[in-house]
């Protein structure tokens, strides 16, 4: 998860979200005057419900109540400065220095390790409460329970202020959800991007999960994410450039209906929840290569169609498809080894 967040002005953002719900009226009209090819594009797309802010518009997160942590959890730094109920006395300081590498074979290797297993635990149980008629709000309140019980802290909450404990995207919301009160319903698509913070280290992962029966259009979009992710991580290896992750991602997403995000990118991650090595998924020329003890995500977030713009919504964290085809999104963490390459997540 990167939290890369886009603020565009006021009346733009009040464009993109009249841009979809034009684009939502079109899609679910029968007449003839909408037989455009816009419209049929736009039809493509697959049957689902749009997501949109609801009115009248709420800014920011400051009436979302964040959910209590018992105070013997080890808290991230940022945690403890945002947290008014937790003593300044502890002491995390994070270390943002040097490349990021860990000692291969090192107690930090274990605890990195440790950190990535548990983020794939709570993956794994969160997927398991995806189904009609439950909201996302309880599925946060289930996975923050979850990670509590186990001794760690859910990195999302207070992370710049976010309010949940992770993100929960439906549809057409490439990244950054906030979990609320809405049911998922069948035919939904929904990403759920979790991370702990556990024994000092972060462990991040995402997966997007399908309800119940979902179109072809949108079956493939996920298929194709998780090819795509799968692609990028076989880019990688001991002095291999980082740049050959995008490249690998944009040769076997570009021949498809599919379109790469290019507003997030992966991270590298250990003590630091965000840190470079900044992984991008679509081509580049970041330079550097990957060495042993690194430690990042490949998280790309496709769309459908050819336009992978988003807007924010109020909240300042939601984002969404500007033109309100749906995303998808697939994450793992990957450790460069001596020989190869560790998928901690998988």
């Amino acid at each position: 998860m990167i939290m890369n967040k886009l603020f565009p002005p006021l009346l733009s953002r009040l464009r993109s979200a009249v841009v979809c719900r034009s684009y939502l009226k079109r899609y679910i009209t029968t007449s003839p005057a909408f037989d455009s090819d816009e419209s049929r594009e736009v039809e493509d797309f697959g049957t689902y419900n749009v997501i949109l802010p609801e009115e009248p518009f709420v800014w920011g997160v400051s009436h979302i109540t964040r959910r209590p942590v018992p105070s013997h959890i080890v808290r991230p730094k940022y945690a403890v400065q945002l947290d008014p109920s937790t003593s300044s006395e502890i002491d995390h300081t994070q270390q943002y220095e040097g490349d990021g590498r860990i000692i291969l074979g090192s107690i930090d290797e274990k605890r990195l390790r440790a950190a990535a297993t548990l983020a794939k635990n709570v993956r794994k149980y969160a997927g398991s409460l995806v189904q009609p008629g439950v909201t996302t709000n309880s599925i946060d309140a289930a996975i923050h329970n979850f990670i509590i019980a186990h001794e760690a802290y859910p990195s999302p909450l207070l992370y710049k202020g976010f309010p949940r404990s992770c993100c929960t995207s439906v549809n057409n919301v490439v990244s950054h959800g906030i979990p609320d009160d809405r049911p998922l319903e069948d035919g939904d698509i929904i990403n759920i991007d979790v991370t702990v913070y556990f024994n000092g280290y972060h462990g991040d992962t995402s997966s997007t999960f399908l309800v119940g029966d979902v179109d072809e259009p949108g079956r493939d979009l996920v298929q194709m994410t998780n090819a795509a992710l799968e692609a990028g991580i076989n880019a990688c290896g001991p002095g291999r450039p980082f740049n050959g992750i995008g490249r690998a991602i944009h040769e076997i997403v570009r021949n498809s209906r599919h379109s790469v995000c290019p507003a997030f990118a992966g991270h590298g991650i250990g003590t630091v929840f965000h840190r470079p090595p900044w992984i991008y998924h679509t081509l580049n020329e970041e330079p550097g290569v990957m060495l042993p003890g690194h430690c990042f995500t490949i998280e790309p977030s496709l769309v459908q169609g050819s336009n992978p713009s988003v807007w924010i919504f109020p909240d300042g964290w939601t984002a969404s498809t500007e033109n309100c085809a749906r995303s998808a999104q697939a994450e793992h963490m990957i450790l460069i080894t001596e020989t190869g390459v560790d998928i901690l997540t998988q």
